[in-house]
């Protein structure tokens, strides 16, 4: 159980990682544009707010590598429940606000990595 916890906090940050990435540097660019089927326009238009919204993707991914590497091990615990909360927080306020699907995409790792993280505790 732990195993898989850890895998999946672990993909959780990556994906986090990726998000900031588009977020931050490839909002304005084609594949930034075709990921969120936007002009170039409206990309342009939103580009400052997406910083905004990578860095706090980054901070996320940052807070889970964080409780990968913690010690001792309740301090990581409960890191690992504080951040992976967090995570699922923001998938289900983008799925309600923006897209349904961002909860699975962003909540679906997050939600599995809490499951297995409590039961391995």
């Amino acid at each position: 159980m732990t195993i898989i916890a850890t895998i999946l906090i672990a993909l959780t940050a990556v994906m986090h990682i990726g998000f900031l990435v588009l977020e931050m540097f490839l909002w304005t660019g084609p594949q930034g544009r075709k990921v969120f089927r936007m002009s170039a326009e409206q990309a342009q238009a939103t580009k400052v707010l997406a910083a905004n919204q990578g860095l706090y993707n980054g901070f996320l991914a940052a807070g889970l590598v964080w409780s990968l590497v913690a010690s001792p091990a309740e301090f990581a615990f409960q890191l690992k429940l504080f951040f992976l909360v967090c995570v699922i927080v923001a998938a289900i306020y983008g799925a309600w606000s923006v897209k349904p699907r961002i909860l699975l995409v962003q909540g679906g790792p997050a939600i599995l990595a809490l499951v297995f993280t409590i039961l391995a505790s």
